[in-house]
This record gives C-alpha cells, structure tokens and sequence, in this order.
C-alpha cells in the first residue's frame, strides 16, 4: 500500500541557522537512504518556504490568485514523502521515524488505489 506523509513544521529550513539546516538536512538525508535501503520509498521532496506559495481558488467562475499559503497557520507544509507501506500501521511507524515528525508533525494518508483512479491515471501514461 502506498502513502503519503506530509510533512508540517512552523520552521522550514531557509528559517534555521546554517548549522542547525545542515544537521537537519543530514538527518533527512539519513533517513531518506534508510527507506530507500528498505525498499519503501516511492519518492519525496522538500517544498520551499510558504512565502513563495501562491494560492488559486475559483469561485463562481472567477479565478483568483493569492501570494501565500492556503491557510493561515503557524505550521506549514514543508514536504513529503510517498512510501510503500505494508499497512497503515507500518506507515505510521515510518511517518514517526521522519525528522520533521520532532518538531511539528506528520499527516498520513493512503494513496487512492481503487478503479476510476487507476483509469484515469493510465490514460495520463502514469505509472
């Protein structure tokens, strides 16, 4: 089973100390090898900070387009992984071992998987 593990933080790296970033980024990197190792990483990657988002909405036919985040919130989706999970509490014990899981927290949820999803994404030529 696969899932996603989305990643939130109130502090992103850009907002940390050069050498508070790189023993961050040196935990995640050793982590990341870790589930690669395993064989359960189906793949990852960091978001920028939320000041670089912008957010589209449409409502009633109009499009509108805001800088910033979705919501406002002091934690912010920083990135994420998508692991192959035996289930759900093998995800969980992943999601507790991902280094931002310490200082804000992890969402878990599994990845559709079911028939129309499935269709669409094979006449999309995803794998």
């Amino acid at each position: 089973m696969k899932f996603m593990c989305l990643i939130c933080a109130d502090r992103m790296m850009e907002h940390m100390s050069p050498a508070e970033a790189e023993r961050h980024f040196e935990e995640y990197a050793e982590f990341t090898r870790s589930l690669a190792q395993s064989g359960q990483l189906v793949g990852l990657n960091r978001l920028l900070p939320p000041e670089t988002a912008t957010t589209v909405r449409v409502r009633d036919g109009k499009v509108t387009a805001v800088d910033g985040p979705f919501a406002e919130t002091k934690e912010h989706l920083g990135g994420y992984f998508i692991i192959d999970a035996r289930d759900t509490n093998d995800a969980l014990q992943i999601a507790a071992r991902i280094p931002g899981a310490r200082m804000g927290c992890v969402e878990v949820r599994r990845v559709a998987d079911d028939p129309p999803t499935r269709s669409i994404l094979a006449a999309a030529g995803a794998p």
